[in-house]
């Protein structure tokens, strides 16, 4: 068991050295032996700048440079170097903590020594068998061992992706060295100066080093793998703070972000925007008299952080914007909110829409896909969210003025629906969740009765109409419904329809009233005169039915609605 932990760092630095150099104090300051490694492509002036800036700290030691580009294994060298450097100027350290110039501590370096003296003998290193989890973000996971990649990513980004189908083409597959499990994890850990030395002194070394200057980003999988071979006791996970984004870059964290960070309890996060003043005055939190071991607790972020992943990929359900146009099916929620349709009854119930307002919450607005105008509720001629009544404007993109209804106002949006109006988003309604859409099949058919028109011009309109009707029902047959659609025939609805709207409404707001009363009925006197005459003209009106409806044209007279 370890009595005292005794700390060393090994900084790699590459941009920003003003702000390297205040996280180096902060670890020198705090105990730790620090080694820092600066780019061989930070000038020279620049890196004796930042070395002049920490002169009063004599235990600051500066290893070999090396020129360092992303996802190569001159980032490997420079740590080994460093780290080499470390445990030969500092054979006493009991653990070695590789973090950037851009890691900012957020406890006392006391906490951090403090919770690993309570874990003694564990490497903190994330290491994730690349055979049972997909670790990799967005780029390549079991090929990156299998493959050679001798070209830089970031530099030749067409070249390499050439190199890489030129590679699976010819079905090329590297040998790994014998008895070496590929891991991968992220780049920064810490680990005991017994393992690390075991990993820098392997006899092997030099085989492994020829293996992975050929992989791609090896700082996320060489010392991830060799810890595996030399470590007594492996902790999978990293002691800083650090997340990417859905394409692997790495979020930075700014001064809006100082409570979050503050409640993870995290000993070091990454990566620090360099304009964060806040954060930066604010942590490291300052030491108390007894170093606290509690360890990290980065739960709340994470779902923060998750929550936010979904929403930059996903968008906001119901939002379309340019910027974020979504593909067919591929949207994150058609619409942003539930709403209903009610089809037909506007045709047995002139004044069903004012009945409907008084009976349920949510604005209860007329066909606002007429052909005339969009009947708002009240007919104002500019609507919600600044929306114009204009059929034209709203014709011209149909779902983007429903979602954006939808979308702009806070009460459950509810409409009529027939077969004159625009039937563009049958589709669209039929295959959204959000939808609620309740048909009376036929009942176009009742305003027909009192068009004062020629009988050869009522035919064509009824045979359009139910055509129309007919193509509609299809759609909300079909096995790609997902709105939650109920059908009534004519016959079948006049007959009980009270007790249908009843239920209905309760669907909608299970804390809905009771119906006790109907708003007044259309006069159906005529109906069956009128279908059997265009029975006899060659038309079947079939969606209202026939001799069921004098039937239920007695049954409503007799109960008075």
């Amino acid at each position: 068991m370890i009595d005292e932990v005794r700390l060393g760092v090994v900084l790699l630095c590459h941009a920003n050295l003003p702000m390297a150099a205040r996280m180096a104090r902060i670890w020198a300051d705090g105990g730790a032996r620090v080694v820092i490694h600066i780019d061989a492509k930070v000038p020279a002036a620049t890196a004796d700048k930042m070395k002049r800036e920490l002169s009063d700290l004599p235990g600051i030691l500066y290893s070999r440079r090396i020129r360092c580009n992303w996802g190569r294994f001159s980032l490997i060298e420079a740590t080994q170097h460093a780290a080499s450097q470390l445990l030969e100027a500092y054979p006493d350290c009991t653990h070695v903590y590789l973090a950037s110039g851009s890691c900012l501590p957020l406890r006392p370096i006391a906490d951090l020594s403090a919770f690993l003296a309570a874990h003694p003998g564990r490497d903190f290193i994330e290491s994730v068998d690349t055979n049972e989890v997909g670790w990799v973000i967005g780029g390549l996971n079991e090929e990156r061992f299998t493959l050679y990649f001798p070209i830089d990513w970031r530099k030749y980004r067409k070249l390499f992706d050439r190199c890489v189908a030129i590679q699976r083409r010819l079905r090329i597959r590297r040998k790994l060295p014998r008895g070496l499990t590929p891991h991968l994890g992220s780049q920064w850990w810490c680990l005991t100066a017994r393992t690390l030395r075991a990993i820098l002194d392997d006899p092997r070394r030099d085989e492994y080093d020829r293996f992975f200057r050929r992989t791609w980003i090896p700082d996320e999988s060489y010392f991830q793998t060799l810890a595996r071979r030399h470590s007594s006791g492996i902790e999978s996970r990293s002691l800083t703070f650090a997340r990417f984004d859905h394409r692997g870059r790495p979020y930075q964290a700014y001064d809006d972000h100082l409570q979050v960070l503050e409640e993870a309890n995290c000993f070091v996060a990454r990566k620090i925007w360099p304009g964060a003043a806040r954060l930066l005055e604010h942590f490291p939190r300052p030491a108390d008299a007894t170093p606290d071991p509690a360890p990290p607790q980065p739960a709340n972020i994470e779902r923060l952080i998750a929550r936010t992943l979904s929403r930059r990929i996903l968008g906001r359900p119901g939002l379309y914007m340019q910027s974020r146009f979504p593909r067919k099916d591929a949207e994150n929620g058609k619409t942003s909110a539930p709403y209903a349709v009610f089809q037909g009854m506007t045709d047995i119930f002139p004044d069903f829409e004012n009945w409907l307002r008084d009976h349920m919450p949510g604005d209860v607005h007329g066909h606002l896909l007429g052909p005339e105008m969009v009947e708002f509720a009240g007919r104002p001629e500019i609507g919600p969210g600044a929306l114009s009544s204009s059929a034209v404007v709203r014709d011209y993109d149909p779902q983007r003025f429903l979602t954006a209804l939808i979308r702009v106002t806070e009460r459950m949006q509810v409409f009529q629906f027939s077969p004159r109006d625009n039937q563009e988003l049958n589709w669209f309604m039929a295959t959204d969740p959000n939808a609620y859409l309740f048909v009376v099949t036929g009942a176009w058919n009742l305003p027909l009765l009192d068009m004062d028109m020629p009988f050869d011009d009522v035919r064509r309109i009824t045979a359009m109409l139910q055509r129309t009707e007919m193509e509609q029902l299809q759609v909300l047959n079909s096995v790609w419904v997902k709105a939650r659609v109920q059908l009534w025939e004519f016959n079948d609805f006049i007959a009980r329809p009270q007790a249908i709207l009843d239920k209905v409404l309760s669907q909608i707001d299970p804390d809905a009233n009771p119906v006790t009363e109907l708003p007044p009925m259309r006069d159906m006197t005529g109906l069956p005169e009128h279908l059997q005459r265009l029975r006899n003209s060659g038309l079947h009106p079939h969606l209202t039915g026939d001799q069921p409806i004098t039937k239920a044209s007695h049954i409503l007279a007799r109960n008075n609605i």
